[in-house]
């Protein structure tokens, strides 16, 4: 027993222990009593690739015969779709630097959700790059600060269309057509509608600015009338306040710059007058308009 011993050692082989049954029915209930089993010796064999355990439990295992990665495209990441390019970024409609219409409506909506309160400007500067990267943030999307087809049909949705005066809440809307009134001599044409007043010599217009008007109780009259005096640093006796560069036209109204309308734009009103809010363009203005020159305001 011992030279099988040794030999089951050197052999890498199992003995099988005296008494273990091998289908032959003896045990310890059995009725073969104290017969001893023969030696046995199993032979280790090397099993081909392929027989080994089926599984591999590292995540991500590989298949068993095949190499990680195996069955995947060159270049292609594990789990992804061969030949399916990655999706391309939504195209930008726009972003920091452009100007015209269509950014002037972009910042008119982010108004309505309260992601931008200064403009309409017609400028995406970086006030609406801002906004625009809160409203993206806010819902998910990539927060880039341009906005592109993805951010623009998601701000569509949760806005309405903005109205003339939403569009140029802080003025720099388009004058109107000139009225003919205004195209003899040299006049300031003022237009309630477009909200404007056009300086015009000759039928040509040398400048335009933005202006606002009296309110609903003090209204600025229409009609046609003459500059009668020009007062540069005017203080109004009426309401005390101040009135640089004033140009008076019918009575105690007149074309002045007001520090209202420059800070708060078209939420207030004046009391008659004609207020601009361009400091450097009325100055400008004050210094070319004469006593006698026309004043047309109109509808």
């Amino acid at each position: 027993m011992a030279a099988a011993v040794a030999l089951a050692a050197v052999c890498a082989c199992t003995v099988q222990a005296p008494g273990a049954g091998s289908g032959s029915g003896t045990g310890a209930g059995g009725d073969g009593g104290g017969h001893r089993g023969p030696v046995h010796i199993e032979i280790p064999t090397t099993s081909p690739p392929g027989d080994r355990a089926s599984t591999d439990d590292r995540p991500g295992g590989a298949t068993p015969g095949t190499a990680r990665g195996a069955g995947t495209t060159p270049g292609t990441a594990p789990g992804s779709t061969p030949g399916r390019a990655p999706s391309a970024p939504a195209p930008v409609l726009w972003s920091r630097g452009d100007s015209g219409s269509g950014v002037r409506e972009l910042q008119a909506r982010l108004r309505q959700v309260a992601w931008l309160f200064d403009g309409p400007t017609g400028t995406y500067d970086d006030l609406t790059e801002q906004a625009v990267k809160g409203f993206q943030g806010k819902r998910g999307l990539p927060t880039t600060g341009r906005t592109d087809t993805v951010t623009w049909q998601r701000l569509l949705a949760m806005s309405h269309e903005p109205g003339k005066w939403e569009l140029y809440l802080m003025g720099g809307q388009p004058a109107g057509a000139p009225d003919p009134r205004c195209l003899t001599g040299r006049v300031l044409c003022i237009d309630k509608t477009s909200r404007t007043l056009r300086w015009m010599v000759g039928g040509r217009t040398l400048s335009t600015v933005s202006v606002r008007f009296g309110t609903q109780y003090t209204p600025t009259r229409e009609g046609v009338f003459t500059v009668y005096w020009k007062s540069r640093h005017h203080v109004s006796t009426l309401y005390h306040s101040p009135m640089p560069y004033a140009m008076f036209f019918s009575g105690g109204q007149a074309v002045h710059y007001s520090y209202d309308f420059a800070a708060r734009g078209y939420a207030g009103g004046s009391h008659g007058c004609v207020n601009v809010r361009d400091e450097a363009a009325i100055a400008q203005l004050f210094a070319q308009v004469r006593v006698g020159d026309k004043v047309v305001v109109h509808w």
